[in-house]
C-alpha cells in the first residue's frame, strides 16, 4: 500500500490491479484509515484518469451486492445530487416520480462537509430507518416501487467506509472520488438510468459552472459507459434552496413540495429533476406528459400516500409526512435582525451551512452525532426588500449563543439596488 500511495504522490497511474488491491483492503479491513486517507490525500492532489475513476466505480459497486431489476417489469431510475446547503430535494422526489409509474431504489448518502445528507434528515423523522440489507432494500422497492437508504453492509461497503473518510479528511472536492463514489452507489442499486443534480455557487464543493458542468460530464460519460443511461442538471446553489436548513427542518419542508406549500425554487428544482426521470426512465415521452403526470400524482394524493408508504416501510411515523410538528425542535429560538435597510443581495449558503454544523447539525468527526432539531429558517432572501431591523432568519438551537446570531448575520449581504436573478436550472448535459 505504501508504494500505491507513492505512485499517486508522484502523479503516476494506478493500474487495475492495485486498485482493485485497495478496494479489497478497505472492505475487509486489512488496510487502515490512515493509508487510506493517505491515498486519497494523494488522489485529491494529483488526480485519475477516465480509465482510473472507471475501474475505481466498479471496484467500488463490486465490493458488495449488485441488485438487479431486470424482471420488474417497470422501468427504474435514480437521481444524485452532488448536494448544497438545504437541498432536500430526494426526500419529496423519489416518491412523487414513484407514483407517476417508475421505481426508484435510491442509495442516498450522509453529510459531506457543510453540506447536509439525505439520510440524516431522513433519521429526523422518529423511528426512520436508513440502514436496509439488500434484501430488505429489494423487498420495499418490489412492494411500494421506492426506497431510499444508505449503502449497508452489502451495497458498495466500501464506497460507505471511504464516504465517511473523506467527510473528515478533507478530501471531499476530487471530481474522481465523487464520480467513483456516486456511480459506484447508483450502479450497484440497479437503476436503469441515473439523472444528476451537479450544484454549483458559494454553497457547492464545486464553485464554479464550468467546474460543475466538468463533473456532469464526467458522471454522464462513466455511467453511459457502464451502459446505463444518463443526463445531468446543472443547478444554482449561491443561496440555500428552500427556506429551512437544519435535519428536521428541511425534512418537514420536503414533505411540504407533495403539499404543494414549499418555496418555490424548492418546488421548482423538483419538478424540473423530476420531469427528467420520467422522460429518461421512458414512463413520459415528454416534457409537457411528464408535467402532467407529476400534477396528477399531486392532485390525487398518491404522492403523499406514496411518501407515506416509504416512511412507514422504513419504520417511521407516517403521519410527519402531513404533521410536521411530529419532528423535532430544537427549545431555543434566536432572531437575526438587519443591520441596515435595502435589499438582500445574497444569503451565503457555505456559512449557513457551516454554521449549522457548529450547532451540532453536521459532523466534524466521523463519531459525531447529528443534533436532528437544530437548524435555521431563512425569512427572507436574495432579492428581497428589507428595513433595519427586520427578522432576516430564525436560528432553532440548543442554547442561545449570540456568536451564532452575528454569524448568521454575517451570511446576508444587504445591498441598495436588487440583484441580478439568476437560472436555477444553468444547463443540461447529455451523453
Amino acid at each position: 500500500m505504501r508504494d500505491v500511495i507513492a505512485a499517486k504522490r508522484d502523479g503516476r497511474a494506478l493500474s487495475e490491479a492495485q486498485i482493485r488491491a485497495w478496494i479489497r483492503g478497505v472492505t475487509d479491513g486489512s488496510i487502515p484509515d490512515y493509508q487510506s486517507a493517505a491515498l486519497l490525500m494523494a488522489i485529491v492532489w494529483r488526480g485519475m484518469s477516465r480509465d482510473e475513476t472507471a475501474v475505481l466505480t466498479d471496484a467500488l459497486m463490486r465490493s458488495g451486492r449488485v441488485l438487479d431489476w431486470s424482471g420488474l417489469g417497470r422501468p427504474t431510475v435514480d437521481k444524485h445530487s452532488t448536494g448544497g446547503v438545504g437541498d432536500k430535494v430526494s426526500i419529496a422526489l423519489a416518491p412523487w416520480v414513484a407514483a407517476c409509474g417508475a421505481v426508484v431504489p435510491m442509495i442516498a448518502g450522509r453529510g459531506l462537509g457543510h453540506t447536509g445528507g439525505t439520510l440524516d434528515k431522513l433519521e429526523a423523522i422518529p423511528g426512520f430507518r436508513t440502514r436496509l440489507s439488500a434484501a430488505e432494500f429489494e423487498g420495499q422497492v418490489r412492494k411500494i416501487g421506492v426506497a431510499i437508504a444508505g449503502q449497508g453492509e452489502d451495497l458498495a461497503p466500501a464506497d460507505g467506509a471511504l464516504y465517511a473518510l473523506r467527510d473528515v479528511t478533507g478530501t471531499v472536492e476530487s471530481v474522481p472520488l465523487i464520480v467513483a463514489s456516486i456511480l459506484s452507489k447508483k450502479a450497484a442499486s440497479g437503476a436503469a438510468g441515473v439523472v444528476f443534480d451537479v450544484k454549483c455557487g458559494a454553497g457547492a464543493f464545486m464553485p464554479g459552472r464550468e467546474e460543475a458542468a466538468a463533473l456532469a460530464r464526467e458522471l454522464v460519460a462513466v455511467l453511459s459507459g457502464m451502459g446505463r443511461k444518463a443526463h445531468a442538471l446543472v443547478t444554482a446553489m449561491d443561496e440555500p434552496l428552500g427556506a429551512a436548513v437544519g435535519n428536521a427542518n428541511e425534512t418537514a419542508e420536503a414533505f411540504a413540495v407533495l403539499h404543494r406549500a414549499a418555496p418555490a425554487d424548492l418546488m421548482d428544482v423538483t419538478q424540473a429533476l423530476a420531469v427528467r426521470m420520467l422522460v429518461l426512465s421512458g414512463v413520459a415521452r415528454e416534457r409537457h406528459e411528464a408535467e402532467a403526470r407529476l400534477d396528477r400524482a399531486l392532485e390525487t394524493g398518491e404522492a403523499l400516500g406514496r411518501a407515506e408508504r416509504m416512511v412507514q416501510a422504513q419504520g417511521g411515523d407516517p403521519r410527519v409526512v402531513g404533521d410536521p410538528g411530529r419532528l423535532p425542535r430544537a427549545p431555543v429560538e434566536m432572531a437575526v435582525p438587519a443591520l441596515r435597510a435595502g435589499y438582500v443581495g445574497a444569503v451565503d449558503a457555505r456559512r449557513i451551512g457551516e454554521l449549522v454544523i457548529a450547532m451540532g447539525g453536521g459532523r466534524r468527526r466521523k463519531e459525531d452525532v447529528v443534533d436532528p432539531a437544530v437548524g435555521v429558517r431563512l425569512l427572507r432572501k436574495g432579492g428581497e426588500r428589507v428595513d433595519a431591523g427586520e427578522v432576516l432568519a430564525l436560528i432553532q438551537a440548543r442554547r442561545d449563543a449570540p456568536e451564532w446570531t452575528e454569524a448568521a448575520a454575517r451570511a446576508f449581504t444587504i445591498a441598495d439596488e436588487p440583484p441580478d436573478k439568476s437560472p436555477l436550472v444553468l444547463e443540461e448535459i447529455a451523453p
